[in-house]
């Protein structure tokens, strides 16, 4: 089982206090430290100081961190051009040495849109973007070097664009795909994602979402095309203590009225997180990510890899 961490800066967390929870990470142990893409917070907390830009946190850290993986979870397609976002992707690649995955979705938060003067287009044409910058940034990243790329699409056209710089990974890096829709979700994923990614809910429902990616797998016959397949993955939020009343003050702020929707965390024993993660072993997941709510408790992170990572298989400390 790989094992990430996840974290949520916009909910208040200056670059420093990110360098130093995915620097611990990679000490401890953890494959990836990957974060949210939002430019507000989702509650009446302002999240102070304020949000720090996605990527250009990444970057930072790619030459910062040596061993780690990093990535979002995920960026918002409203938030970039597809031409621009497959350059800046590529370029923190290459500044990490091979170690960026792009996790990658529609958008939804419209607060954050309207806050910050960022169109917010109805749901149908957000997932038509997604899928025009799913072709596009996949199409750059593959374009022999001295080749050039052109795209037209009903909402992006590139013409004779150069397609550079190249990344490290080859043909890209991990596209990661993932969320609850039932329909053009599962689509894009078996056709452009390396990862299936279902966030924060019950083993039921991500055992019924993963039931829906391997049925768009078969419709795009996948294995047919030479691709590799898919990744399952599923996103758990984490309160672990050593005792019930240090995991259920890890748990306070789940309380707190929020935009998201009910998630199944998991508040209690490391115990408690090892027998999770084997339900979700059990329904085909190779991978977790992990969401700490407190970016500055190092000993939540330390915990989890002292007592949880050993008895994991497959995980290389």
């Amino acid at each position: 089982m790989r094992v990430s961490v996840f974290v949520e800066p916009h909910r208040g967390a200056t670059y420093d206090d990110q360098l130093r929870f995915a620097r611990a990470s990679e000490a401890c142990g953890y494959e990836g430290f990957f974060r949210a893409d939002h430019y507000q917070s989702m509650g009446d907390d302002p999240g102070l100081p304020g949000p720090t830009d996605a990527w250009l946190t990444l970057a930072a850290l790619a030459r910062e961190t040596d061993r780690i993986r990093l990535g979002t979870l995920v960026t918002s397609a409203t938030f970039r051009l597809p031409g621009p976002l497959a350059v800046m992707v590529a370029q923190v690649d290459r500044m990490s040495g091979g170690r960026v995955e792009l996790g990658i979705g529609a958008g939804w938060y419209e607060r954050e849109h309207t806050s910050y003067g960022i169109p917010f287009p109805p749901v149908g044409e957000r997932f038509d973007r997604l899928a025009e910058q799913l072709e596009v940034v996949t199409g750059l990243w593959r374009t022999p070097v001295g080749e050039t790329y052109r795209f037209t699409g009903d909402h992006y056209r590139l013409v004779d664009a150069p397609a550079l710089p190249k990344p490290v990974q080859v043909p890209g890096p991990p596209i990661i795909l993932g969320g609850r829709g039932p329909k053009r979700t599962p689509e894009l994923a078996a056709r452009y994602a390396d990862e299936f990614n279902m966030p924060f809910t019950s083993v039921e429902k991500t055992a019924e979402a993963y039931e829906r990616v391997r049925e768009a797998c078969d419709r795009v016959d996948r294995a047919g095309s030479g691709r590799a397949p898919l990744v399952l993955s599923a996103g758990i939020v984490v309160a672990v203590g050593r005792t019930d009343a240090e995991a259920h003050r890890r748990a306070a702020p789940l309380h707190v009225a929020s935009a998201l929707p009910p998630e199944d965390a998991v508040v209690g024993s490391p115990a408690l997180l090892v027998e999770r993660i084997g339900r979700f072993a059990a329904i085909g997941a190779t991978r977790v990510h992990l969401r700490f709510t407190a970016i500055d408790d190092l000993d939540h992170l330390e915990l989890i890899a002292s007592d949880v990572l050993p008895q994991l298989d497959g995980v290389d400390r």
